[in-house]
């Protein structure tokens, strides 16, 4: 298959571990805080960086202390800065992590969630087989342009990830996206919320009924469920994770792998059972930048 083709952002992480969320007038003190470099389609395209899927990685790095931090590590691991905006400042993303593991996101937007369409022209659309989106830009002012350049090139096979704010994005820009077929990849809650079903194979159902494409829903430990576009459908298990760090980027890593797969032309069933070892991978380090040294083995990569 020809290479991908991955759009979105690149942003610093401020991960504060603490016991519980916080509540109304409480004073609570954090164990730790530290920064690294993340953001969704960062993360998808890292993973696909260590599985050697070829692949181009278009983010918008703007200036400031936060877009500071993100050039000079992107530059430092090699990774070209594709669009570099001089007079707009990076947001963060603010991972709340608790005892457990779980996170929850405060996400302060800059540039990096931005798009135009003229930062696509020196890229031949037809050169690429899968792109990859995510809800997070199409929920910005100029995820309409992002929708435009898509529409523009129905010849890329779209892979979209609505994330937790899906149900939040206009219906004109849902309608829009979902009218491009793309291949859902969506976590249990996020389905539901998405759809109002009552279980997560219904919400499959439904969201395969809108795009006509494939939806994935990841299960957490329990692993995740594949509707495929001709109607098969499987529930893929986990392997139980020793100890879980945190879960920040698991879900990003697991779309990543299987987009790794696919443009090795891996079938989508092997694609997802190893998906779900890399994400339970990612889970067992801290923050979402797995090291090359903790990549599950594949012999089919």
């Amino acid at each position: 298959m020809k290479p991908a083709l991955i759009i979105g952002s690149t942003c610093v992480d401020v991960i504060i571990h603490l016991d519980h969320l916080p509540v109304t007038q409480e004073d609570l003190h954090p164990s730790s805080q530290t920064m690294a470099i993340g953001g969704c389609a960062y993360n998808v395209s890292h993973i696909m960086r260590l599985l050697d899927a070829p692949h181009t990685f278009i983010s918008p790095v703007g200036t400031g202390m936060y877009g500071n931090y993100v050039a000079d590590r992107m530059q430092a691991a090699g990774i070209p800065v594709s669009v570099r905006i001089p007079d707009r400042d990076n947001g963060c993303c603010y991972c709340l992590v608790e005892a457990s593991g779980e996170r929850t996101f405060l996400s302060y937007h800059g540039v990096e969630y931005t798009f135009q369409e003229s930062w696509m022209e020196p890229y031949d659309a037809s050169s690429f087989g899968l792109t990859y989106i995510c809800g997070l830009e199409v929920e910005e002012p100029t995820g309409i342009c992002l929708i435009s350049w898509l529409e523009k090139h129905p010849g890329l096979e779209l892979c979209y990830a609505p994330g937790p704010r899906g149900c939040r994005i206009s219906r004109e820009k849902t309608d829009r996206i979902m009218a491009l077929h793309p291949m859902l990849h969506i976590n249990e809650q996020e389905s539901l919320d998405l759809t109002g079903a009552g279980s997560y194979e219904k919400a499959a159902d439904i969201l395969n009924g809108r795009t006509g494409n494939t939806v994935i829903i990841t299960l957490g430990s329990k692993g995740a469920y594949c509707l495929e576009k001709g109607g098969a459908h499987y529930l893929t298990v986990s392997p139980p994770v020793p100890a879980v760090c945190d879960t920040i980027g698991a879900g990003d890593a697991h779309i990543g792998t299987i987009l790794a797969c696919l443009t090795k032309d891996i079938p989508l069933p092997q694609a997802l059972a190893y998906a779900n070892l890399v994400a339970g991978a990612v889970t067992m380090v801290p923050g979402a930048s797995l090291p090359p040294d903790r990549v599950p083995p594949f012999s089919g990569l």
